[in-house]
């Protein structure tokens, strides 16, 4: 069946060997020296390695009871080394460096404790900036174990109240699993397997869909109901599983830490999620299928590293993971499934290669193909397309598609390049020729446009030579469109002077028709003021003490991202507020019901 079935013991000390280096090289996990950060018993919404878009959950999300303003701790003695504030990220955050070379960061925090939200504000207006980022000397802040640092919150990509917690390597930046540092969480529920995914490694993922198998618990482990033999016309397989972890019946679906595949009992291929860099968190699109995924499928990861994937996660080292079936025989696998605190969930079935089956018909239509692991590039008359050698996962066939402008503001054709859902791990490099005269004013004002069933990116061309360029993350539909409208400031009152005594806070949402907006800057009384854009769409000022009672000149300018720009100058009165006295409520008297005499009958 297997080719390596032929020297099992060989195959067995190599394996052992490859899993003594790992162990040997793990990073040692000190139990205890941290602390629960919040003074809430810790419970999660989200684990390390969970599956997210682009990335892996690389912390906890630790429930805050849908509260926010929850006191946050240091986990452990140190110093503050470094604050942020980020929209659509991390909101505000802080990262503290202990001295056993592991740092701590804590984010989607509210305020920070109140010098350092002080020494944060200062800065802010200093260098006229909202969105900022500061590194800080261990003498600036040093904190001790359990210290007040912060309140949780719900600030930049956070989808509601909680605190997002991280360890890692303060050298390297490695993120590590949080709960391998002896944290107590309850957790008495092993992984829950759900599907089963078979691929045909005879030609790309991104080729095919998979064939799925439901999964059924039983009291000797997971089954495929009704089957437990797979027989199959394929010769080379590989396969993914959906598994989910959950801390206590009905929880959250969290991510599960390990999982190992055995064929014939010799492992094949497994992969561990205990450390991830940042630098190669992208590679979560090719440990799931990520093509499956975008269409409306299920989170699948595969048991097998893709032959563009570098990421560390999967052991052996050079195990492809892809199974050749040479025989007719029936062969026995196990998938076995761990989570962080070792309990573990195991799918029983066996796999037969049977040559009476129809194999997969070749496909008719023949295109190009992109190859991993190597510079790829498509020339046409009028577009070019550059791939550096990192940049795909597997191969993949080529369409292209042209279609002529029709819209009043485009310069180029419309260029197609495959589809979105074929993920990229480095950004490809577009080249587009204008297919009409562009008059020299505006050239600095093009945008290169990619879209993908509504979904945007826009960026301002550079050009080289006669060539309209940008670099993107994704295929899609790439054109080039001249951009001179401003952006669009609407009205904060119909009266000329707005009268906010009654709010504490004035928010604005600029518009823009490419849905850019590149620079944000108010005045108020021509002092910069400090308007946050925490979610990314609404700018927010939260009345303070710079803007005292009285009348007030707010002037306000955004730019969009080739320059054009838009000024409002606004006006409006703050007064001391008293609320309405509520009007009391006074029940009516009921009118006297009249009493007639009941006449008897005779």
């Amino acid at each position: 069946m297997l080719r390596d079935r032929k020297k099992p013991v060989l195959f067995f000390f190599l394996t052992l060997l490859t899993v003594t280096r790992l162990l040997a090289q793990a990073p040692a996990h000190p139990k205890f020296y941290f602390r629960n950060p919040l003074d809430i018993p810790m419970k999660l919404a989200a684990n390390f390695g969970e599956l997210r878009p682009d990335h892996w959950h690389m912390g906890l999300d630790i429930r805050t009871n849908a509260k926010e303003i929850l006191p946050v701790h240091a986990a452990a003695a140190g110093y503050i080394a470094h604050i942020g504030v980020r929209p659509n990220s991390f909101g505000r955050f802080i990262i503290i460096n202990h001295p056993n070379g592991l740092s701590t960061l804590y984010a989607h925090l509210n305020d920070f404790y109140p010098a350092l939200e002080q020494y944060v504000t200062d800065q802010q207006y200093q260098k006229e900036s909202w969105a900022i980022e500061l590194d800080l000397t261990k003498n600036q802040f040093p904190v001790s174990k359990g210290q007040l640092i912060a309140y949780s919150g719900n600030t930049g990509g956070s989808a509601g109240p909680h605190l997002h917690f991280e360890i890692f390597n303060t050298a390297t930046s490695e993120r590590y699993n949080p709960l391998l540092y002896g944290f107590a969480v309850e957790d008495k529920t092993p992984p829950a397997l759900l599907r089963l995914a078979l691929y045909d490694r005879s030609k790309s993922i991104y080729e095919q869909s998979p064939q799925y198998f439901w999964l059924k618990n039983t009291d000797s482990g997971y089954v495929i109901p009704g089957k437990p033999l797979i027989r199959t016309g394929l010769k080379k397989i590989s396969f993914a599983i959906q598994a989910v972890d959950r801390m206590s019946p009905g929880g959250s679906n969290d991510g599960i830490f390990r999982a190992e595949m055995m064929a014939d009992s010799q492992l094949v291929s497994g992969f561990r999620l205990d450390s991830i860099d940042y630098e190669e968190t992208l590679y979560v699109n090719a440990q799931m299928d990520y093509r499956e995924h975008y269409n409306g499928g299920p989170y699948l990861q595969h048991l097998s590293a893709l032959p563009g994937n570098k990421c560390r996660i999967y052991y052996p080292a050079n195990a492809s993971g892809i199974l050749q079936l040479e025989d007719t025989v029936t062969h026995p696998f196990t998938i076995t499934v761990w989570d962080t605190y070792n309990r573990r969930s195991v799918l029983y079935f066996s796999v037969q290669f049977d040559d009476s089956l129809p194999a997969p018909a070749a496909s008719a239509t023949v295109l190009p193909q992109f190859i991993p692991n190597q510079i790829n590039q498509l020339d046409k008359p009028d577009c070019r397309f550059y791939l550096p050698d990192l940049a795909l996962y597997d191969t993949v066939p080529v369409f292209y598609y042209r279609s002529n402008a029709t819209q009043a503001n485009a310069v180029s054709a419309a260029h197609q390049l495959n589809e979105a859902s074929i993920p990229l791990q480095e950004k490809m490099t577009v080249r587009i020729r204008p297919d009409r005269q562009i008059p020299e004013a505006l050239k600095e004002k093009l945008v290169m446009q990619r879209n993908w069933r509504g979904d945007r990116t826009v960026q301002k061309v550079q050009w080289q030579q006669d060539w309209m360029t940008g670099r993107f993350g994704d295929f899609g539909v790439f054109q080039v469109f001249h951009d001179t409208i401003p952006p669009v400031l609407a009205d904060i009152s119909n009266n000329d002077t707005a009268d906010l005594s009654a709010v504490k806070q004035l928010s604005l949402l600029p518009s823009d028709n490419f849905q850019v907006i590149r620079n944000f800057r108010a005045t108020l009384d021509g002092e910069w003021i400090r308007f946050t854009n925490d979610k990314g769409a609404y700018f927010i000022y939260v009345f303070d003490e710079r803007c005292p009672f009285g009348v007030h000149e707010l002037k306000v300018s955004v730019e969009d991202a080739v320059g054009n720009a838009t000024t409002r100058t606004y006006w409006f009165r703050r007064n001391p507020y008293t609320p309405p006295p509520k009007k009391k409520y006074v029940q009516k008297k009921k009118k006297p019901v009249a009493h007639h005499p009941v006449k008897k009958k005779k």
